[in-house]
């Protein structure tokens, strides 16, 4: 899994994961409640990193740039909710300082690996008049090639943006972004809500920040996906957990 060179931007060929810890969980299975929520979304907001994609973005930056392990032990704090979520990106970031010039290398040596089953899910929803959007604590620059491949339109995306000196020197990223700062999942969800009017909305992701995004206001069902990370403090707490995207699929039928 950590040859890029074997991917093209499609799917990798790995199985999802199906956790031996599935036991644990009673929420594999959708309630019929839950079922209709689903099937009647209005939208559908997914995390990118764990969930579209089969990495986490500033993990596979950070490595490139050569910090990769400090940089991922900080991600799994930050996915895991004990610090702040802007504490936490901006003392990845101050890690390893990522030049114009090594983002876009690394965008072209490193092409978006997607889950298993996402584009099929994705083209499944559009072929239900559902909007699709991407929601992420990652990075625009990552995140459009992405979006590009699954044919979703850029200004469906609410993510972070790396901001650098006219010398492609890093500077840092743009704290306007709601997504640089805690709950900023959540802000984003209500603010894409509030501004279409959508009826039902549903988000999908594996973090403590996309649990975060269901609450009043904001996403009416919230869908964690295993089959990269299973973050059990989250799974746990998910309206619905699944490990293969060809569940969400076969359930819209």
């Amino acid at each position: 899994m950590k040859n890029p060179k074997s991917f093209n931007s499609v799917s990798a060929s790995v199985q999802p994961l199906e956790s031996s810890a599935i036991g644990h969980f009673d929420n594999t299975l959708p309630s019929k409640e839950v079922l209709e929520v689903w099937r009647s979304a209005n939208a559908v907001c997914f995390d990118v990193d764990s969930t579209v994609c089969l990495d986490e973005g500033i993990d596979e930056l950070a490595e490139f740039c050569g910090a990769g392990k400090a940089v991922a032990e900080w991600t799994a704090r930050a996915m895991s909710g004990s610090v702040p979520f802007e504490e936490a990106l901006a003392a990845r970031l101050s890690l390893f300082n990522p030049s114009l010039s090594q983002v876009q290398d690394f965008l072209e040596k490193r092409p978006p690996r997607l889950s298993p089953g996402i584009d099929a899910l994705i083209k499944k929803l559009k072929d239900k008049n559902m909007t699709v959007y991407l929601i992420s604590g990652g990075f625009r620059q990552m995140i459009n090639p992405v979006a590009s491949i699954l044919g979703i339109p850029l200004e469906n995306i609410f993510a972070n943006q790396l901001l650098f000196e006219s010398s492609g020197e890093f500077l840092g990223f743009d704290s306007n972004e709601p997504t640089s700062r805690s709950g900023g999942k959540a802000t984003a969800v209500q603010q894409i809500r509030k501004a279409h009017g959508y009826k039902s909305l549903v988000m999908i992701g594996d973090g403590a920040t996309d649990l975060e995004a269901r609450q009043p206001g904001g996403a009416d069902l919230f869908i964690c996906y295993g089959g990269v990370q299973l973050r059990e403090a989250v799974a746990a707490k998910a309206d619905w957990l699944v490990f293969n995207f060809k569940d969400l699929i076969n359930s819209l039928d």
